[in-house]
């Protein structure tokens, strides 16, 4: 594919004086502030100057005279504060990792480009909004705007393309909407465990599944007529799918890092390490929280918008705070900084915030092969060819570039083969119009719900719920995303590829749910099931597999009180919910054991701390950190252990803690009650004697911060002396909540290190938009160098906000850098 990047942006020494009434003019602004640091510069893709002005929180605010000049300066501020992240998720996106960093790469740029979207790119673009091409296309000019200015000036490469010895490469447009591997993709994982626990002879399929994973509804799975689920190669499909769709792993065997002052022939190791991409064994799944507020229920009078997506936590943020301001838009908030626009924040008109919406995009295909021909499947009693796609990977030493095949059925890239058969995915965003989150570009620019819900019944993927507010005083919810019909099928395991089981095209947007206005003055979701049970979609197989439901009772329980109390809300109200910590689990685990007693010295002591105790996940309570012990690892596996086989086990371990608690609240069927309350206690002997060795036998100098530490670890820590890597990561000490919680801080079962959780919380005030209230740990910059890399890390541990400044006067007050840009 040719590309034709962007003419160079090239620096100039300062001329404010000759340019500043030509932005001025441009901006509107009346006056400037003298103490901000100012420069100039010329970027040849521009029309018109454009101006940036940079708070002193390092968001970027963007004044441009043309909706297309605003997304050129949007690119090019992205790169200059994310150009490492940038360039690593394209090249990983892409499969270009091998052309960097040698051969241990093309496996996984194999199976990257298995999943790149392969359609025709016109009506690909035509999925989306009406400029979504012309869009993308000033986007990217900005970023190779910049890529351009630092390959003209070696002293602007960022640390890590030093370290790994490459450089920086141009983008096309049509790279943002190839690219698919970053939506959150789910449930194909869980199809294999599911079919693997229902083998026959191995295990009682249906009882380990119902432990492992709630589904909501209650449904049963049904094990599709032809499927061997004993045959089925569960380790190398979830390998393979992870080498497609996961984001890189460093590690010494795949990478070889130049340290600084050293020369090439003193290489350092990297250890393993991630980006944007929580550990196998991470606590929980990820989720978020968002709601929306009638004016009725408001001090104020004025409706509020909040949201805090969760995501992996890392350095630098996964998020990006930025301001677009042209003729026709004015929109600021978060998106992520290799995409254009914004999905979470507002426009002056309307406010907006996402969580995810889990409607089933995925299924997995089981086909016999010919016996002579493997690349030959039986489709609806003919043998049918797969088809083959033949690429040349570039390989860093290597003189000539490796030729690589994938092989398509009808249903998508097949990722394993064995004897007899073939295992392709099958994904709705491989689909036209599936970018993830690309879809933002079309609502962020909504005037009102009408415009708003269009916009979201165009929506791909992935599955979200969107909340809505307006400054005309409206709220709403529309979940968005195209849900495969399937007629004969749940969609909970594989299916036979012989042509029983397909897809009858997708949902219309207009059948799922919404609300506006509704009588109750809120909307809040947290990734539960909120298909109301008397919607037609509710039994038709939307989705079945939901977030844990703890962090939605919470939320909805704040609501419902406040709206029993007759309570008007504040801003500062939806920022204590925001990091709200107190768990529902550990409150109903808490009643269970409010009866029990015990002679043993150690679990009298134990129960003793957890019975005073009231399920709120402090950082400096000692029974919270006893509890996340007992109920996370010794009550989950003692609860294992008395219900499952020992062959059961392996398909259980991750045992959902409310099918757990479930189990235990109502245990009949299962275990009698007298059992029950032993299981309760002795489990809690083992957590007890791990804290005593771990943190001493002193129980009241535990606590749980101590154990659970916000760390955010740049991918390249690995490398360094320890001063680089205290200079690369950002420790923000220890923090409350948990998994469970409102402020969803998900650990590391085996270290209890914080990986995952809200590093952007935002909070709106819909029609005084300066006082809105946002915050992005651990900063704005990816530049370790620059003092918005870790400025914000503590602000966001203490569970504090700065202001989203909006208006042009507000901004002005909290500038810091002043950007001129000129054609």
């Amino acid at each position: 594919m040719q590309r034709h990047p962007a003419p160079p942006f090239t620096m100039h020494p300062p001329r404010l004086a000759a340019l500043l009434a030509v932005v001025l003019a441009v901006t509107g602004c009346s006056s400037i502030s003298t103490s901000t640091n100012t420069r100039q510069a010329k970027l040849t893709a521009l029309e018109r100057p454009a101006e940036v002005l940079i708070d002193q929180w390092g968001v970027p605010h963007i004044y441009a005279a043309s909706t297309y000049d605003a997304f050129i300066a949007q690119g090019y501020m992205a790169a200059r504060d994310r150009l490492w992240q940038m360039d690593l998720w394209r090249k990983r996106g892409l499969g270009e990792m091998a052309a960097d960093f040698g051969a241990s790469w093309v496996d996984s740029d194999k199976a990257a480009r298995a999943v790149l979207f392969r359609g025709d790119m016109y009506r690909e673009w035509l999925a989306y909004g009406s400029d979504s091409k012309r869009v993308a296309e000033a986007f990217v000019a900005g970023v190779n705007a910049y890529v351009a200015e630092v390959k003209g000036d070696p002293a602007l490469l960022p640390d890590e393309f030093k370290l790994l010895g490459y450089q920086p490469a141009q983008w096309a447009a049509e790279d943002i909407v190839r690219i698919r591997h970053h939506g959150l993709t789910l449930n194909f994982t869980s199809e294999v465990d599911r079919a693997q626990a229902f083998c026959d002879g191995k295990s009682n399929g249906a009882r380990v599944d119902w432990l492992r994973r709630e589904l909501v509804p209650d449904v049963k799975p049904q094990v599709p007529d032809g499927l061997n689920v004993c045959g089925l190669p569960g380790k190398e499909l979830k390998a393979a799918y992870a080498l497609a769709t996961a984001s890189p792993k460093f590690t010494k065997d795949n990478v070889k890092v130049l340290a600084a002052n050293t020369t090439p022939e003193q290489l350092l190791d990297l250890s393993a390490s991630t980006l944007n991409v929580a550990d196998a064994n991470t606590m929980a799944s990820y989720g978020s929280n968002n709601w929306t507020i009638a004016p009725s229920m408001t001090t104020t009078g004025r409706p509020i918008l909040a949201n805090d997506p969760h995501r992996a936590h890392g350095a630098p943020s996964l998020r990006y705070i930025s301001h677009i301001s042209a003729p026709g838009m004015d929109v600021i908030g978060a998106g992520e900084p290799f995409l254009p626009g914004i999905s979470i924040g507002h426009n002056g008109r309307i406010a907006f915030g996402l969580t995810r919406f889990y409607m089933d995009q995925e299924d997995l295909y089981v086909y016999e092969t010919f016996r002579t021909n493997e690349r030959e499947y039986k489709y609806q009693g003919r043998w049918e060819p797969m088809t083959k796609v033949t690429e040349l990977i570039v390989v860093k030493g290597e003189n000539a570039p490796r030729k690589v095949d994938n092989w398509y059925t009808r249903h998508g890239p097949v990722l394993v083969t064995t004897k007899g058969r073939a295992y392709a995915l099958r994904a709705a965003w491989l689909d036209y119009g599936m970018a993830p989150y690309f879809g933002s570009m079309d609502y962020m620019r909504a005037q009102n719900f009408d415009q708003f819900r269009a916009a979201m019944n165009r929506w791909g993927a992935p599955g979200e719920n969107q909340v809505y507010a307006d400054s005309s005083g409206n709220i709403g919810w529309i979940p968005g995303g195209l849900t495969p019909i399937r007629i004969n099928w749940d969609g909970l395991m594989p299916v036979p590829g012989d042509g029983r089981y397909e897809w009858s095209g997708y949902r219309n947007g207009d059948e799922l749910p919404w609300e506006y206005n509704p009588k109750r003055g809120y909307v809040v979701t947290a990734n539960e099931n909120n298909v109301p049970p008397d919607h037609p979609l509710y039994q038709k197989g939307i989705g079945y597999e939901w977030s844990d439901s703890a962090r939605a009772q919470r939320l909805h329980a704040l609501f419902q009180q406040a709206a029993k109390d007759g309570k008007k809300l504040t801003v500062a109200d939806s920022e204590a919910w925001q990091t709200d910590i107190v768990a529902v689990p550990a409150q109903r685990l808490l009643k269970l054991l409010a009866p029990l007693e015990s002679d043993d010295g150690q679990i009298a002591e134990g129960l003793t701390l957890l019975k005073n105790w009231n399920g709120t996940m402090s950082a400096n309570s000692p029974a919270a950190a006893l509890y996340e012990v007992w109920s996370n690892a010794t009550l989950k596996k003692a609860v294992s252990d008395k219900l499952l086989a020992p062959n059961e086990r392996a398909f259980a371990k991750d045992t959902s803690a409310t099918r757990m608690i479930a189990v235990l609240e109502n245990p009949q069927g299962w275990m009698s009650p007298a059992d029950r309350d032993k299981l309760l206690l002795s489990s809690i002997a083992p957590a007890m004697q791990w804290m005593q060795d771990k943190r001493g036998a002193d129980a009241l100098k535990w606590s749980w911060g101590t154990l659970h530490q916000a760390n955010f670890v740049h991918p390249l820590a690995g490398v360094v002396d320890d001063a680089t890597k205290k200079r690369l990561n950002v420790g923000a000490g220890g923090v409350g909540g948990s998994w469970a919680t409102p402020m969803a801080t998900s650990y590391n079962p085996d270290t209890y290190q914080l990986t995952s959780g809200a590093s952007f919380r935002m909070v709106v005030d819909v029609g005084q938009w300066d006082a809105s209230r946002v915050v992005n740990t651990p900063g704005q910059s990816g530049n370790p160098a620059s003092p918005h890399y870790r400025d914000l890390a503590s602000t966001w541990a203490e569970g504090k906000y700065f202001p989203l400044t909006y208006s042009r006067n507000a901004v002005e007050k909290v500038t810091k850098e002043r950007i001129t840009l000129t054609p």
